[in-house]
């Protein structure tokens, strides 16, 4: 493969995840992503049954040439003997194999949590880290289920330490029953699965009020299958249900209990093996409370987070681990960090056209007047360059707002993200100024770390300071994101401070993808202004 690499031939892996939840497909060429895509992104509905492979070829098309198919998810391609008609039917598959056998092409099936680790190990820069993957529950080639794996990362190989079963530990699968169960939220389709909510109500209440339940739910094992954890789903939606304070100390009880399980199963292999970087992947690595804390738990450890540590990312890891695993293909070192920025990009026309269909007025506008309005307290969403991949909007499909304040977070919860008071927004940081800001210096280019403000500084960005003192920050490099690098930039030379407040440009819908989705967020929202920054175009009601 490396000869191929010399003599300029792409080698082309399309990677892809059906399922339950989280779609998805993405391409990549000679190792490097060049797109990723998710359904629920498209259809404007979160967490949707389907089918990634046949979303690659209505997207794509089966005219394009490919080496490699990669399938990251093994148990909801085919099971009990026949296929699941909501995910991967017969007919794409067949598609598939007619594609296989014109290009003389390879298909290659990759363990669930295996795909988890191959993502955040080669997506990091690190030649060789112990990885974690913690989520509610995946199949490997062998039909053995898990939900927490631990492997080694070692220049382009990844080996497996232990593959714990999940009748042994299971946190995420008791996470989304809580979340529903207890708290009454949405835990998946179709309003997707609001975990974070309980995380920010956790910042205010009393943590050990209830901790030994719901610690011994999780030692237990077994998940949604653990009598134990659905006798805390009545016992607690009981409590909960008392008074808005009662309900955030059950919040605050379940997560200590979250880290305290994760991090005495973590200590026992940082304890054998003594690493000196962790890598982390798995639905439960968003729990970015817990990830935060790691950093104080284990100072001397380097810690990476996958951009997209969900399933959303499995496609991704698959491809990632043939090419690199199977293929022998050497490391590719990522400038700064591997791009999250990986949706597809729209023209000049594609927006004109949007704005002219929705009889919206606009007119042409520089950054530093953009700033001007920021810094005149009005609140923008910005649309530009390829939609994250992630959870999280990290400058190109975001709300911004001037984060010193203090009453932005009120005014955005209530008109424009129309959510619970206590919800907290992120400090998008220059990478720079993290040490001046933060009690850590550390790299968080996808939001995956919660860390708290030095104390003396926390009343000059009251909008983004949680009631903990704490922040879920995104650093932010030239090399990442140029545009939204220089912009921040702008905002700190007229205010002294480098940050801005970013949350995801959506009302309780999957993040916008096409101009015409922002738009229609715009309009049904009090957002103040919709810039499309790539062309200079400023959108007013």
């Amino acid at each position: 493969m490396e000869k191929d690499i010399k003599s300029n031939k792409k080698v082309r892996i399309v990677g892809y995840q059906s399922g339950k939840h989280d779609v998805s497909y993405c391409i990549l060429e000679n190792g490097i992503p060049i797109i990723h895509e998710e359904l629920e992104r498209l259809i404007r509905i979160k967490e949707p049954w389907g089918d990634g492979l046949k979303m690659y070829f209505e997207r794509i098309g089966e005219e394009s040439k490919v080496d490699y198919f990669a399938f990251g998810n093994p148990y909801f391609a085919y099971t009990n003997g026949k296929w699941d008609s909501r995910c991967s039917s017969k007919e794409t598959n067949d598609l598939r194999d007619k594609v296989l056998a014109r290009d003389n092409a390879e298909f290659h099936t990759i363990g669930h949590h295996k795909s988890h680790a191959a993502n955040a190990f080669y997506s990091s820069n690190f030649n060789n880290a112990l990885v974690f993957t913690l989520d509610g529950g995946g199949v490997e080639e062998n039909g053995t289920s898990h939900a927490l794996t631990v492997w080694q990362g070692e220049d382009n190989k990844l080996t497996p330490i232990e593959l714990i079963p999940i009748t042994t530990l299971n946190v995420g699968s008791p996470w989304r029953l809580y979340t529903g169960e207890i708290f009454g939220l949405s835990s998946g389709y179709p309003k997707g699965n609001q975990s974070g909510t309980v995380m920010a109500m956790a910042c205010v209440g009393d943590s050990n009020k209830y901790f030994n339940d719901f610690y011994e739910g999780f030692v237990i094992g077994g998940g949604g299958h653990n009598p134990k954890v659905w006798d805390n789903c009545k016992k607690y939606k009981e409590i909960a249900n008392k008074s808005e304070q009662d309900k955030f100390d059950v919040a605050a009880s379940l997560q200590k209990a979250t880290e305290m399980v994760i991090k005495n199963v973590m200590q026992q292999y940082i304890d054998k093996y003594n690493p000196t970087n962790i890598c982390l992947s798995g639905g439960v690595s968003l729990n970015c409370l817990m990830t935060g804390k790691m950093l104080d738990w284990w100072p001397n450890i380097k810690f990476y987070a996958d951009p997209i540590p969900y399933d959303g990312g499995l496609c991704l890891g698959a491809s990632r681990y043939l090419w690199h695993h199977i293929l022998d293909n050497p490391r590719i070192e990522w400038k700064d960090n591997t791009t999250s920025y990986l949706g597809p990009k729209y023209n000049k026309e594609d927006v004109l056209n949007s704005l002219q269909e929705s009889e919206l007025d606009w007119t042409e506008a520089s950054d530093e007047k953009v700033i001007d309005l920021i810094c005149d307290q009005k609140i923008i969403s910005v649309f530009g360059g390829g939609s994250e991949s992630g959870r999280r909007a990290l400058g190109n499909r975001s709300i911004l707002a001037d984060p010193r304040n203090e009453n932005m977070k009120d005014i955005i919860n209530k008109k424009v993200k129309h959510r619970q008071w206590f919800r907290p927004f992120a400090p998008s940081i220059l990478r720079e100024e993290v040490k001046n800001w933060f009690e850590h210096d550390i790299d968080s280019p996808y939001m995956s770390f919660v860390l708290k403000f030095k104390e003396s500084i926390r009343n000059k960005a009251k909008a983004v300071v949680h009631f903990d003192g704490s922040g879920r920050l995104q650093t932010v490099t030239k090399n990442d994101n140029k545009w939204y690098y220089n912009f921040i930039s702008i905002f700190k030379e007229k205010t002294g401070v480098p940050i801005l407040l970013n949350t995801s440009f959506n009302d309780r819908e999957p993040i916008v993808e096409t101009p015409q989705d922002a738009i229609n967020c715009y309009k049904g929202t009090d957002i103040d202004y919709l810039y499309f920054y790539d062309y200079n175009i400023l959108v007013k009601k």
